[in-house]
């Protein structure tokens, strides 16, 4: 959903409430922690997940003109396409020519602009010969002003004092209204077109957009009805715990997202990344209080871990991210290729959004027509190459599948990142200079010695205790068995 600064302040304020605990299920926790119920399907366990939106990916900005794009992905290793809203946007009070994909006008049509139904329900059984999955937006917080439930069901629709129907509250959401999930039957008629696209279109599952302003018991039943007719894989847009326990298979990662983007600008140092994933105390109080996007919160690991089993989705962009917050570049700057290689392994699922392997330069206009420019692919290697990794090396695998993160100390801890993961045999061992200096790295602890091939460079690399490596600004390696 597009969100001003406002917004943005009040999803990361969200994010720390769910203080969002990669699992490490061989590490002792202070608290009890859940064990989620939710079954990922097969082939989510060594998945790449990436958004497609539709409108700007090709100059036609149709169904059919992005399968001709699917061929390149397949072989560049994506997993699971995400497509961001495919219904009828919304006409009263749209913002800008086009609106926005997050405006429903109708649940289970077809936006007119990408082609019909019978050509997305080609496109999703192309994906599904190629090997590929399909999850699509769902928008259950909210609807357009003109959607027909407006009239046929007006009791679905939350209302101010005076009687009149208002967009989410707090928010600058003006071209759309908000539901009302005090009503039971609101639960069944969603659910209902849920099931729609399960069954018509044979999707694979849903990205539910702000899913925390939705009450968790409802995801849960809606979980319990689509898994009558498929197996299906749920991604919530929240980094709430309590989402995971029965209804989601994954969540965003926004803590350690805008983690990231903090120490990209210089605002904090890697002992943020030791509290994220590995629940390290930092150093003083005065540390304690960090300002990431606007909001002021003080990291606490012993609450609101995540259940076991869940997956963290990990992003460097996204919609959200690209239209109001900024290019990877302008967010990242010259960190970013070394925090693409943080994204795919650390624990959890990786997502690329739209132009991502083509350096996408620009932030897209959310509410107009805005071309992703396909001319220069120069990073289609680079991820190619960490999704072959991923797919192939057991200890990079989501959840459970996956081994569990165990950090490498280091002789500069505040601006080296580096870690070990390892499951059946499979290693890798990652180092991230994540600074503008070059840095000679000693390392002092950890389980690194061993022998490897360095990921990018091909080369052998043979490592004893006590090893050191030279690291150019932002550098980064993966050495992997």
């Amino acid at each position: 959903m597009n969100y001003s600064k406002k917004i943005m302040a009040m999803i990361a304020l969200v994010a720390f409430l769910g203080t969002a605990c990669q699992m490490q299920p061989d590490r002792s926790e202070s608290v009890d922690q859940l064990v989620s119920t939710v079954s990922h399907p097969e082939w989510s366990k060594n998945a790449v997940m990436y958004e497609v939106n539709v409108r700007q990916f090709t100059p036609e900005g149709t169904f059919n003109a992005f399968a001709e794009h699917m061929p390149r992905l397949k072989e560049m290793g994506v997993d699971i396409l995400w497509f961001m809203p495919i219904t009828p946007i919304g006409e009263v009070e749209r913002k800008g020519t086009l609106g926005s994909y997050y405006s429903v006008k109708d649940y289970t049509g077809i936006n007119p602009e990408f082609g019909t139904i019978e050509d997305f329900k080609n496109l999703v059984n192309k994906a599904h010969e190629m090997g590929m999955h399909v999850i699509i937006d769902w928008v259950a917080n909210h609807t357009a002003w003109d959607h027909p439930w407006t009239e046929t069901n007006p009791d679905f629709y939350y209302r101010d004092e005076d009687g009149n129907n208002t967009p989410p509250y707090d928010t600058d959401w003006s071209d759309v209204i908000q539901l009302d999930y005090e009503n039971r039957e609101l639960w069944d008629a969603m659910i209902g077109e849920l099931k729609f696209w399960v069954e018509e279109a044979n999707v694979d599952g849903f990205r539910c957009d702000v899913a925390y302003l939705v009450p968790t018991e409802f995801w849960n039943k809606a979980r319990k009805e689509l898994e009558k007719v498929k197996p299906i894989f749920m991604l919530a847009e929240a980094d709430s715990p309590e989402l995971m326990e029965h209804a989601f298979n994954a969540g965003y990662s926004w803590t350690s997202h805008h983690t990231m983007n903090s120490i990209a600008r210089g605002d904090q140092d890697v002992s943020a990344l030791d509290n994220y994933f590995f629940g390290k105390p930092l150093e003083n109080e005065d540390q304690q209080e960090q300002e990431v996007q606007a909001v002021t919160y003080t990291f606490d690991r012993s609450v609101n871990h995540y259940p076991i089993g869940t997956y963290k989705i990990n992003f460097i962009d996204n919609h959200d991210e690209n239209s109001w917050a900024g290019t990877v570049r302008d967010r990242l700057g010259d960190g970013n290729k070394a925090f693409a290689v943080m994204i795919f392994t650390v624990n959890g699922m990786p997502l690329l959004y739209s132009g991502q392997e083509a350096g996408l330069d620009k932030m897209l206009e959310f509410f107009e027509k805005d071309e992703i420019d396909w001319s220069d692919m120069k990073y289609e290697e680079f991820y190619a190459t960490l999704i072959s990794l991923k797919h192939h090396n057991k200890a990079l695998w989501n959840g459970l599948a996956g081994g569990p993160m165990l950090r490498v100390n280091t002789n500069d801890d505040t601006n080296v990142f580096a870690f070990t993961r390892e499951k059946d045999g499979d290693k890798v061992f990652v180092v991230l200079n994540l600074s503008d200096q070059a840095r000679t790295v000693d390392f002092t602890s950890g389980n690194y010695a061993g022998d490897y091939t360095e990921l990018f460079s091909g080369s052998p690399a043979s490592l004893e205790a006590g090893a050191s490596l030279e690291m150019d600004a932002w550098g980064y390696k993966v050495f992997h068995n």
